[in-house]
């Protein structure tokens, strides 16, 4: 395994230009195919496959210490949506105590990136405002945007201090 770059919560992996680029290792809790209903689609529904190279939970990962440049935090966001859902199986949701579970991603996240690599953490605010969810790392982030229609989406980037 030679890829520098980590996504721990890929999902559809709906962001990636090439969903199938070999430079990164894509992870996911899940794997798994759905037919979304889809007005605008052939059919009156859409495929949605969850098809991670690794199923694992982003909250032990099954990498060694300071092994990836790049890593990509998109965890799930939703804690309202229903277990069947269209949302949920598109995105994944939040159930249990999250905040301890998005604060050992964090925690993950660091521990495979390598000193000095990048961080890149996706939050909607669709149910959990972003202050709350950066309270939960003792990283600071370096800089990030917001977007999508109701600018809820925030892209933040963080760096892996140095290691004395």
């Amino acid at each position: 395994m030679n890829q520098p770059v980590l996504d721990v919560c890929c999902g559809s992996r709906m962001f990636w230009f090439h969903p199938a680029d070999t430079r990164a290792v894509f992870v996911d809790n899940r794997s798994e195919s759905h037919a979304l209903p889809d007005s605008s689609s052939a059919g009156g529904f859409r495929k949605l496959e969850v098809n991670p190279d690794i199923v694992a939970d982003f909250t032990n990962l099954p990498f060694p210490d300071n092994r990836f440049a790049l890593v990509v935090f998109d965890p799930p966001h939703l804690l309202s949506a229903g277990k069947s859902g269209w949302q949920a199986k598109k995105y994944g949701r939040l159930d249990g105590d999250w905040k301890t579970i998005l604060r050992r991603g964090f925690t993950e996240c660091f521990r495979v990136l390598k000193p000095e690599g990048t961080l890149i953490f996706k939050w909607n605010e669709h149910d959990v405002p972003v202050s709350r969810i950066l309270a939960l790392t003792p990283n600071r982030p370096l800089f990030g945007n917001r977007c999508g229609k109701t600018a809820k989406t925030h892209w933040i980037v963080f760096i892996k201090p140095k290691q004395p």
